[in-house]
């Protein structure tokens, strides 16, 4: 089993959430956060005076994901949440030794 991590743009959310259904993954965590990366932030005009926004908005998506659909969802949340601008997000996969589903007791691909 993997985590995906995935830090996306929030207007992506509801593509990457219907193609990772389609792909068979059925729980999303989603996370608003603030963060920059080589965008490293931009200026804004408010009432006249200009300030610096050096923080931007960001989801970050978290996903449970058996290793046979790891591959997968790496090419279906790069596609769905792409739009070719900088600021796209970043996508992580971290092992994940066990998951644990706390009403059944179910553990490993069948906790998923």
């Amino acid at each position: 089993m993997k985590l995906i991590i995935a830090i996306i743009k929030p207007f992506k959310l509801d593509e990457v959430r219907i193609a990772l259904s389609a792909l068979g993954v059925q729980g999303l965590t989603v996370t608003e956060v603030k963060g920059f990366g080589r965008q490293k932030g931009h200026t804004e005009l408010y009432r006249g005076a200009e300030y610096a926004v050096d923080f931007l908005p960001k989801l970050r998506v978290e996903a449970a994901i058996s290793d046979d659909l790891v591959s997968q969802a790496i090419d279906t949340i790069e596609q769905a949440a792409r739009t070719g601008k900088i600021g796209d997000g970043k996508i992580f996969i971290a092992p994940l030794e066990q998951a644990v589903r706390i009403r059944t007791g179910e553990t490993g691909d069948a906790a998923l």
